[in-house]
């Protein structure tokens, strides 16, 4: 029998973190071959960075990877070992990994299909290899195999499938059943996107039991560059299970997991199938190497069934909950700040937020300890950081005269609950400052019938100007809390409660927002959440006299949701969205419903523009920066607006 120990790793790395990023790669080898790993897949693009952006025009980056690549080599004695990273080719650039053995290069492979959609710009900065094509490259004097090939090493072959590859109808795996590859290693950078985790299972599953091979999947791990997270996922299966797995969202700088294969079982299974001759078009590439000796004894310490019943699914909530928490920490820590603010107003969105935030260090301090956090954050020198929540969390509450008791208690409730520091000042002077200036200036004085949304709008802006200044002084990250219902339709103040550096609910709606509140309430065991979970929500910037409430402004949040999932996810016209949502209330009322929507949606790109950085957590992201395009100048919806109203049931 031959059995091989086969490993993942998933690497939390940061673009453009030339020493950090070699550093974690050379501590997860070492970790994998301390464990007698005999092949170890890490992620795509893993030396400089997935994230690098237009950066990977530059010839410096290049440069740079290649002489991280050096820095690692030596480190694969007795071991075989897959890293990414970009390399230019006659003139073109591609994304590639590089195999390595016993200290030496062996080839690099290049990516085939281009991730191009959703949050994807690969074929901005890279090109396609072509199928079956196989050429030398020459670097430091040798000359390497560079292109689609099968390495055989100890009689096992090994074949590659780089992300997006594997996503695809015609993909590498099948060439490499042909080829009678053993072992298909596919280093991933994909964002983490609710509900992904089960495909992606099924994903690895099926495609070991169809192509009867071993199949070893290794993500990237934790916020890259700001705005996608990711999972960390390593996946091990043979024949259709799968064998090993890990905990996602880890707090570590990377995770090794192994899993014991049986070569020659899935060559008796194949021959049971495969019942044509094999056509090599590229012949594989005989290496001189023998793999060291593996037990028999199964998976060995982050592998085996404990792990596997770590993946059980988690809903909704949990992986809203680690993700935000894991993209808040990394952010926080990769751009240096000591800590987060918030303009805390004791409603939904800031409630979460501060939540999230708390449990950002909860979730850290449980995994890696306090030591382990303090060593993360060593440029922020705080002797109770790990143990003081209210060095990591400011709310401050800002009330006018419009601001309610309900929302102060709640507000308070909530930051004394999460151990924050509290601040609650009063703006009101402030306000009729500016209104007295602004009056003064036009010669007459600003009223509610006149100026309802201007005077709105001000008691925003002189909110946002605080907590900055209390940002700045204590070198803290401001938290806006906009969420993405918001975003759709512009229900927030530009320069007001969008002030911020990074927006953690712009990738969920309203409607989510909500019935998170109320889960975290319960699982979470936070009791300060119970007076918010019981407040509808309001802006608070009329008079109370004119009873504002957020739908009443808008329309109900799950319309909402389900008119923006019509008119944006699935581009569909108001005429189309009207036919698609027929029954949920009178066409009379869903028309007007629908016409908000849209006019709001095409006047407020600008916005969405301008927004704080904010995770993408599903494929209903509004973020034009990562997500969705749309023109600031349009003609807004005229002649599909008029389409629908003359639209006769």
């Amino acid at each position: 029998m031959k059995f091989l120990k086969v490993a993942g790793a998933c690497v939390n790395q940061t673009p453009l973190d030339w020493d950090g990023n070699t550093n974690r790669l050379i501590a997860a080898i070492r970790d994998a071959r301390s464990r007698n790993v005999n092949i170890l897949c890490l992620p795509e693009l893993c030396i400089c960075g997935y994230e690098c952006e237009d950066a990977f025009f530059g010839d410096y980056v290049l440069r740079s990877s290649l002489l991280q690549l050096e820095k690692i080599i030596p480190e694969t004695e007795g071991i075989v070992v897959s890293a990414g990273l970009p390399m230019m080719v006659e003139n073109c650039l591609y994304n590639v990994c590089c195999l390595m053995c016993n200290g030496e290069v062996i080839g690099f492979v290049p990516k085939q299909e281009l991730a191009g959609d959703g949050v994807y710009y690969e074929p901005r900065w890279f090109k396609s290899w072509p199928d079956d094509l196989l050429q030398s490259y020459t670097w430091n004097g040798k000359s390497y195999p560079f292109g689609d090939t099968v390495f055989e090493i100890d009689n096992v072959r090994i074949g590659f499938e780089i992300c997006e590859d594997a996503w695809n109808g015609i993909r590498p795996a099948q060439d490499h059943y042909i080829r009678n590859v053993d072992v298909i290693l596919n280093p991933s950078a994909s964002h983490f996107a609710f509900g992904k985790p089960e495909i992606r299972r099924k994903l690895v599953e099926e495609t070991s039991r169809s192509y009867t091979c071993a199949y070893i999947y290794s993500n990237l791990l934790g916020n890259g560059a700001g705005r996608l997270i990711w999972d960390g996922e390593i996946l091990i299966a043979q024949g259709g299970r799968l064998i090993a797995g890990n905990q996602r969202f880890s707090f570590r700088p990377f995770q090794v997991v192994d899993g014991l294969i049986d070569v020659e079982i899935m060559r008796r299974h194949k021959k049971k199938s495969f019942n044509f001759e094999p056509d090599f078009k590229v012949k594989p590439l005989r290496i001189e190497f023998t793999f060291p000796a593996t037990g028999n004894d199964g998976v060995q310490k982050n592998g085996g069934k404990t792990m596997l019943n770590s993946m059980a699914p988690v809903s909704k909530e949990q992986e809203f909950l680690e993700a935000a928490t894991l993209g808040l920490f990394d952010y926080m820590r990769k751009s240096h700040s000591r800590g987060f603010v918030i303009s805390i107003s004791g409603g939904a969105d800031s409630a979460v937020c501060a939540v999230l935030i708390h449990q950002a260090f909860q979730r850290a301090i449980a995994e890696i300890g306090s030591e382990g956090v303090r060593e993360k954050l060593s440029y922020w020198n705080s002797a109770n950081l790990a143990a003081d929540s209210n060095s990591w969390l400011t709310c401050i509450y800002q009330a006018t005269a419009n601001s309610s008791v309900q929302t102060l208690e709640s507000a308070k409730s909530i930051a004394n609950g999460l151990g924050a520091t509290w601040y609650h000042w009063n703006v009101s002077d402030l306000f009729e400052q500016y209104k007295k200036i602004t009056g003064d200036s036009l010669g007459r004085q600003l009223t509610w019938t006149a100026d309802d949304l201007a005077l709105q709008n001000i008691q925003a802006r002189l909110r946002a100007p605080g907590p900055w200044l209390i940002a700045n002084v204590k070198g803290a990250l401001l938290v806006t809390t906009s969420n993405r219902s918001e975003a759709a339709v512009g229900y927030a103040t530009m320069d007001g409660d969008t002030a911020g550096g990074l927006m953690p609910l712009g990738g969920v709606d309203k409607a989510f927002v909500r019935t998170w509140l109320r889960w975290a309430e319960k699982e979470l065991n936070l009791p300060c959440l119970r007076l918010v979970n019981q407040l509808q929500p309001t802006a608070e910037l009329r008079p109370p006299e004119m009873s504002q409430t957020d739908e009443g402004d808008l329309m109900p949040y799950d319309i909402l949701e389900e008119i923006e999932e019509c008119a944006i996810g699935d581009y569909k016209s108001p005429l189309e969205v009207l036919r698609t949502m027929r029954g949920r209330t009178s066409d009379q009322i869903l028309k007007k419903y629908i016409r908000r929507f849209f006019v709001l949606w095409s006047r407020n790109q600008w916005k969405r523009e301008r927004y704080a950085p904010s995770f993408h957590l599903d494929d209903k992201n509004l973020d034009p920066k990562s997500w969705c395009r749309f023109p600031i100048l349009n003609g807004g919806f005229e002649l599909e607006l008029k389409e629908m109203d003359e639209f006769e049931s």
